[in-house]
């Protein structure tokens, strides 16, 4: 583990195995880069970081794992984008993706294979989510694999909502001989769902097969979910090279969980496949939405490997 200057700020770089981690845990506890050193020398990217001038606005930068934190997506209330409806009826502001991506985290732990972040909400977190809490996002790192924990401990007399997720930008195509035609997803998924941008409802998605190539333009904005496993497997046709996304750490995650496929342009050196408890507009539909009782603690688990 080593402090590395960046763009005026101090990174922590993390050596494990042939895997290096990069991240900024104080803006956003985001993770901004994995990479591999393979046997012959060469770098693999997993997790893509793009080049930059400047961190002055990294809330919008694509790239690393964003923390969608309370909410994933676009709220709405009552087809008004960008509020939510909190228990006593009064509508609040809520950010696309939420709240921790563009928030300040205050470093708990930090060690040799991981660190812990503790959220520190501001002016405008008060004002669109008005709770007693706490929430943290914790890395493990390992050789060929990142385990990522997201808690939310209720410290209010009342319950609290929340449907976390994720937005990991994986690096593809991983080399210059191939294309994005050339990479196949396999996401054990029942049914889609697809959000009306107008008013947020939801409504049924594509008809997609058990595989399917991460140039399907079908694949853009799903939900995919009623989840028969956990494991959501991607990588080039007829490679032996793998990424398995885990959802949870029981083989069958809740009905309302998630993974969204997502990219922004055919020729983007990325594409997302993002874990989520729930569908965008969670607070509305409740699908996904989950109720922290006083004084309990909920956990979201995700794990990304490479084998």
């Amino acid at each position: 583990m080593e402090k590395i200057p960046y763009l005026g700020h101090t990174l922590t770089r993390w050596q494990v195995g042939p895997s290096t981690f990069l991240a900024l845990p104080e803006k956003g506890a985001r993770l901004m880069n994995w990479h591999v050193t393979l046997g012959d020398g060469t770098v693999r990217d997993v997790i893509y970081w793009p080049e930059l001038s400047t961190l002055d606005d990294m809330a919008k930068v694509r790239g690393g794992n964003p923390i969608l934190f309370p909410f994933c997506g676009r709220s709405f209330d009552a087809g008004l984008i960008h509020h939510w409806r909190d228990e006593n009826g009064t509508r609040r502001p809520m950010p696309i993706h939420g709240l921790a991506r563009q928030g300040e985290f205050q470093v708990q732990r930090l060690e040799e294979r991981g660190f812990t972040a503790l959220f520190q909400p501001g002016e405008e977190a008060r004002a669109a989510y008005p709770y007693d809490y706490e929430f943290t996002v914790s890395y493990r790192f390992e050789p060929l694999a990142v385990f990522v924990e997201l808690r939310l401990r209720n410290l209010d007399t009342k319950p609290i909502p929340w449907c976390a997720g994720h937005h990991f930008y994986f690096t593809v195509p991983w080399d210059e001989a191939h294309t994005r035609g050339d990479y196949f997803i396999r996401i054990p998924a029942r049914a889609t769902l697809r959000q009306n941008l107008d008013d947020g409802r939801l409504h049924p998605g594509p008809r997609l097969g058990p595989e399917e190539s991460l140039a399907n333009k079908d694949l853009i904005d799903v939900f995919h979910t009623a989840l028969k496993s956990n494991a959501v497997v991607f990588g080039v046709r007829g490679g032996e090279d793998r990424i398995t996304v885990r959802l949870g750490p029981d083989r069958v995650p809740p009905k309302s969980a998630a993974i969204v496929t997502w990219t922004l342009a055919d020729d983007s050196p990325f594409y997302c496949v993002e874990p989520w408890m729930g569908p965008a507009n969670a607070p509305e539909h409740l699908t996904g939405l989950r109720q922290v009782a006083p004084s309990e603690t909920q956990t979201f688990l995700v794990e990304v490997s490479l084998k």
